[in-house]
């Protein structure tokens, strides 16, 4: 091989998981408060996306909640926007808001206490 044309893997993510305690439930949580597809509903396997997006949310019934700060991160061209539309269909902000000197974001959560960014692009 080339050394100056190496070959890199290309590996695309395709689905993420959120612990939660009720993954029905939590699909029609995503569905009506976030208006995400519900793409797949098959036996426990249930998963969730925006539309247009090429990344699934995969909903994991269990036990063991750890609710905190997933690390998962959407963007927006309008954070305090997307915030007072959110908040209109009973979507709980545990940051409203925030300006910063690296950029403007919230953070909200679904029903399990699992937090997600919101960050203005």
């Amino acid at each position: 091989m080339d050394p100056g044309h190496l070959s890199v893997a290309m590996l695309k993510l395709s689905s993420v998981a959120v612990v939660v305690s009720d993954a029905k439930k939590s699909a029609k949580w995503y569905h009506d408060k976030l208006g995400f597809q519900i793409r797949d509903q098959e036996g426990h396997w249930i998963t969730v996306g925006p539309k247009g997006a090429s990344i699934d949310i995969h909903l994991c019934a269990g036990d063991a909640l750890e609710p905190g700060n997933t690390g998962f991160g959407f963007v927006s061209k309008d954070v305090a926007k997307e915030q007072k539309e959110l908040e209109a269909k009973g979507v709980k902000f545990t940051v409203p808001t925030k300006h910063e000197s690296w950029g403007t974001y919230a953070m909200f959560a679904d029903p399990d206490g699992n937090e997600f960014w919101i960050n203005e692009v």
